[in-house]
């Protein structure tokens, strides 16, 4: 008997924290004005994708202490942005990247919650950690967590905020007029929580909504993050673009599932994945070439070097030869600030390697950082594109793919135009959504107390 058809599942990455994004394009638009946001919302839920994505960035990045335009600059408050997307989109899933580490359960409880009501049950967490003094900067004395203390604070902090979330039941709110009373339970919202990180007690003030929690996401790759997620996530998502990669990281966090009691279907492994499309698959890879050279500037170029080389490089040509010079490895890190200054554990090893791969293929500066860093996912003919997509996922390489154009706010048209309806066509994608919430459309269950012992069918 053949194994039956998955369902994928899609999303939309709202580009501009990540360098991706080619801001330079004619095409190109605002990263900050709400025009901008409800077009890529609106073209997702025309689209019937699960949800919109925000990553969420709390310093603008620097090198050498000057900001610098690897990212988009401007980055508003992601609460303020889904709520007022809610309003404007009907099924559309709202997921806000929040750091667990620069802040507190009550106040994210409460506003997860808010967001939840406003949007009739479409709100999801990205809970994430940060470990740099650079952010840190701007929060408290000191900046940062130690390592080992950072994912032991988002789990008591998850934990925490859970129960705020089940504080409520559901069922307090009697509001008969003719009695006069409104609770039944004026105990309602009663929490106390005492803990590690955490020693609050009091009332939770916003009852529970549609979903009871919003679906969680978590995207750490170590084995901590997959022990978290595993735990913990409805969702966590994966770094590998390859279907090697992505199969081995699938097995890997679905066999963790069983210890903590948990089924296959219980967790959504979503890998963020870019595109190029183009009538033909020769012009889909012409194309491709284009937009890696103009999201790898000779500028960009040198500043990406430099996460390794550690030294100060702008008098480097970034169409010339790489540095014969060794990184610095005992200084500060000039890119502090940057998840890369952490990727090359030995730069001086890197750096080697990279200048023999350079002069076996007579690469510039700009040559490698375009060969050697991301790259489009999927780059092809909606056919093809259509075609990629659903061998990953029919081979458990994913459940499906969070989209990340490089052109907003219009850079999701062309896939919602001509890849979604192929993949309507083979009946692996949905042509109208499941439900009222997010879980609905996710095949996720609700909360115990607010499904009893049904489940909502993955």
């Amino acid at each position: 008997m053949s194994k039956p058809l998955k369902q994928i599942h899609l999303a939309a990455h709202f580009p501009g924290v990540n360098n991706t994004t080619v801001w330079s394009d004619p095409k190109a638009g605002s990263h900050i004005e709400f025009s901008s946001f409800a077009h890529f919302a609106r073209t997702a839920e025309r689209a019937k994708f699960d949800f919109l994505f925000l990553a969420e960035g709390l310093r603008l990045r620097e090198q050498g202490g000057k900001i610098y335009d690897l990212d988009v600059v401007g980055r508003p408050d992601t609460f303020t942005i889904l709520t007022a997307l809610a309003a404007v989109t009907e099924h559309l899933g709202l997921t806000g990247t929040i750091n667990s580490t620069f802040n507190e359960p009550y106040e994210v409880g409460r506003q997860f919650a808010s967001l939840d009501h406003l949007s009739g049950g479409r709100a999801a967490w990205n809970v994430v950690t940060s470990w740099d003094a650079f952010t840190g900067e701007n929060f408290r004395r000191g900046g940062f967590l130690p390592q080992e203390e950072r994912y032991s604070r988002a789990k008591e902090f998850l934990t925490t905020a859970n129960e705020l979330f089940d504080s409520w039941h559901g069922d307090e709110i009697v509001a008969d007029q003719a009695a006069g009373v409104f609770l039944r339970d004026t105990k309602a919202g009663s929490f106390v929580h005492h803990g590690q990180h955490f020693d609050i007690h009091g009332q939770f003030d916003v009852p529970r909504s549609p979903q009871g929690r919003p679906v969680i996401f978590q995207a750490g790759d170590s084995d901590e993050g997959r022990e978290f997620a595993a735990s913990s996530a409805d969702a966590i998502f994966s770094r590998y673009a390859t279907l090697e990669g992505g199969r081995a990281f699938y097995r890997d966090v679905k066999q963790r599932l069983a210890k903590y009691g948990r089924r296959h279907d219980e967790l959504l492994i979503l890998p963020a994945a870019s595109f190029v499309l183009a009538d033909t698959d020769e012009e889909a890879g012409e194309l491709a070439k284009d937009v890696r050279r103009l999201q790898v500037s000779g500028a960009t170029a040198i500043k990406h070097l430099e996460f390794v080389w550690n030294r100060d490089l702008s008098s480097y040509d970034p169409e010339g030869p790489l540095p014969d010079v060794d990184p610095d490895v005992s200084a500060d890190h000039i890119s502090k600030g940057r998840a890369q200054a952490r990727m090359y554990r030995d730069p001086i090893a890197t750096a080697r390697e990279w200048r023999e791969l350079a002069a076996a293929r007579n690469w510039s500066i700009r040559d490698l950082v375009i060969e050697t860093g991301n790259r489009q996912n999927f780059i092809g003919s909606p056919a093809t594109v259509a075609h990629t997509i659903n061998e990953y996922v029919q081979a458990d390489a994913s459940d499906g793919f969070i989209l990340v154009p490089h052109i907003t706010p219009t850079g999701l048209d062309d896939f919602a135009d001509k890849v979604v309806p192929l993949l309507q066509e083979r009946g692996v994608f949905r042509t109208d959504y499941e439900g009222p919430t997010l879980r609905h459309n996710l095949g996720l269950a609700l909360p115990d107390d607010l499904r009893g012992e049904e489940r909502v069918a993955s």
